[in-house]
């Protein structure tokens, strides 16, 4: 789906404080970015930031990361963000391919939901749980590794299955009609036109 250019959307992005420029600048230092040690959580493809923000709201006590490529989905995040002064939260606007450049061995979990299925086979590559991703991941997290993944797309989730197990990643929840209390702007969407929702949790020690 073709995303809708708002004008402006990059001059907002640019100049709030909520989103981090030249984010490569913290790589290994996020830390000093929150000014905490607590553990950081991230989502690639935050889109409008329902899920994210409501997580951050109800775990003050995690940081969170929000991964977008496209300004103009951004700015109903950032409106939210700055006026409920959520302090644990912030956005980089990059291409996901680069977020080995970003982190270092200092994130806790990943989500990854109703990400693009890329369905052609000469686009797998680009799947963010294809085998070049899964070994970006493998290079940012700290400690135990947690990834969570919802897609509607029943081919993309046992894609992401077997990638998964290929990847010697441990399945130890899954579902193919999850229900979330904390949802998507796409999930809610999906669950009203009696989509199924699939879901799997991995971890790597």
């Amino acid at each position: 789906m073709r995303l809708k250019h708002i004008k402006g959307s990059e001059e907002v992005v640019e100049n709030s404080n909520i989103v981090i420029k030249k984010p490569e600048e913290h790589k290994g230092k996020w830390n000093k970015v929150f000014n905490n040690n607590r553990k950081i959580y991230i989502e690639i493809g935050m889109g409008k930031g329902n899920f994210l923000i409501e997580h951050a709201r109800r775990n003050p006590k995690i940081n969170y990361i929000g991964v977008e490529k496209y300004p103009s989905v951004l700015l109903k995040a950032i409106k939210t963000i700055e006026e409920e002064n959520l302090n644990n939260i912030k956005i980089i606007c990059i291409d996901a391919i680069n977020i080995d450049n970003i982190f270092d061995k200092e994130v806790s979990k990943i989500y990854l939901n109703f990400s693009d299925p890329w369905p052609k086979k000469r686009h797998a590559k680009r799947r963010l749980t294809s085998e070049v991703f899964l070994n970006k991941y493998d290079k940012i997290f700290k400690g135990l590794k947690v990834i969570e993944q919802k897609t509607d797309n029943d081919d993309l989730f046992l894609y992401r299955r077997e990638m998964f197990k290929k990847n010697k990643d441990i399945i130890i929840k899954k579902s193919r009609n999850y229900f979330d209390t904390i949802r998507t702007e796409y999930e809610s969407k999906f669950i009203d036109k009696g989509k199924n929702i699939n879901y799997v949790k991995v971890i790597k020690i």
